[in-house]
C-alpha cells in the first residue's frame, strides 16, 4: 500500500507515492536523490539528517515521510541560491567547521535555523544549541566560530 503526498522540497514542488512507513530521510535520499542529507545514527541522537519542514530545523530520521505532506523541506541543497553559498555555508568553509564533512549539512541546516532564531548568539548559546548535532572530528571550536559568522552575516544580508 502507498500514500499519495505533495510537498514543497527545495523551493519545488514534489508529488509522490510512498510507503507509510518511510522515514522523511529515506524518501529525500532514495527517491528524490538528495544525498546531501546523511543518515547517522537512525535514532535521531546525531543529528546528521537535520532539514528544515517549515523553515523549523527537524531529524528528519524521526518523521515520515506521509508527516511532511502539504509542508516545506529545505535540505543542504536547497539551501545554495543561483550558485552562491548561503551565508552559514560561506562561514563553515571560512572557518574550516568541518573535517570529514559527514556531520556538515546537518550542523549547517541545525546552525542556520538557530541563527534564523536568535539574535546575538553567543559561544555559550551555540554550543547549548547544537547539543544534538554530534561531530567526531573537529572538537566544535570551529564549527561555534563558524555559526557565529554564519549568524553575523546573515544578519548583515537581511
Amino acid at each position: 500500500m502507498t500514500l499519495s503526498i505533495s510537498l514543497t522540497v527545495n523551493g519545488k514542488p514534489v508529488t509522490a507515492d510512498v510507503e507509510p512507513h518511510i522515514l522523511l530521510v529515506q524518501f529525500l535520499r532514495e527517491q528524490l536523490r538528495l544525498t546531501g542529507t546523511h543518515i547517522g545514527c537512525d535514532t535521531a541522537q546525531c543529528g546528521a539528517c537535520t532539514v528544515h519542514l517549515d523553515g523549523r530545523a527537524i531529524k528528519s530520521c524521526n518523521i515520515l515521510a506521509v508527516q511532511a505532506d502539504g509542508l516545506e523541506v529545505t535540505t543542504i541543497e536547497g539551501m545554495t541560491k543561483d550558485g552562491e553559498l548561503h551565508p552559514m555555508q560561506a562561514a563553515f568553509k571560512d572557518c574550516h567547521g568541518l573535517q570529514c564533512g559527514f556531520c556538515t549539512p546537518g550542523m549547517v541546516m541545525s546552525a542556520s535555523a538557530l541563527a534564523a532564531e536568535s539574535s546575538g548568539l553567543t559561544e555559550e548559546e551555540v554550543r547549548e544549541q547544537l547539543d544534538g548535532n554530534l561531530c567526531r572530528c573537529t572538537g566544535y571550536h570551529n564549527i561555534v566560530k563558524a555559526v557565529l559568522q554564519g549568524a553575523e552575516a546573515m544578519k548583515a544580508s537581511g
